[in-house]
């Protein structure tokens, strides 16, 4: 008898996590590792920018679901955002520059922490990114830990 479909003991990764050991082990895709992916590089190529995918909350959970969609065999993936998305949201700006990546301003060198106003709201698209990753089936809907959010 098989587990029950949509039970915790028939999501390896969720198992896992509660401590089950399970062989094989559970797979996913680190974000960076599905820009490879045909369907992306064109979502990407149709968004103009990374900031404009990350903040685009149906796009950034296709580009989150995208390996699984790929590859039935992954158990999970990583949540589709960036790391900065934390400092801009506590008042740095944020931008990427064609050729030397991502920049944040002013430097906290020349700005204290407590001196930034945070803007909560800057993190709401990826909340709903959240959201709506967790609506779909096919994925369990539990962060990897340790992990970074990438």
């Amino acid at each position: 008898m098989g587990a029950k479909p949509g039970s915790v003991a028939d999501k390896p990764l969720l198992a896992v996590l509660k401590g089950e050991r399970r062989d094989p082990p559970p797979l996913w895709m680190m974000r960076q590792a599905g820009r490879y992916l045909p369907e992306y590089r064109q979502l990407r190529e149709e968004k103009g920018s990374f900031l404009d995918l990350v903040y685009d909350s149906d796009a950034a959970a296709e580009v989150t679901l995208q390996p699984l969609q790929r590859f039935p065999q992954l158990d999970g993936a990583i949540l589709f955002s960036d790391i900065l998305i934390v400092p801009f949201a506590i008042g740095q700006n944020l931008s990427f520059i064609a050729g030397e990546g991502p920049r944040l301003t002013p430097p906290l060198v020349n700005a204290e922490l407590a001196e930034l106003t945070g803007y909560s709201a800057r993190l709401d698209p990826i909340y709903e990114t959240v959201a709506k990753v967790k609506a779909r089936p096919l994925l369990p809907a539990r962060p990897v830990r340790p992990m970074r959010w990438t």
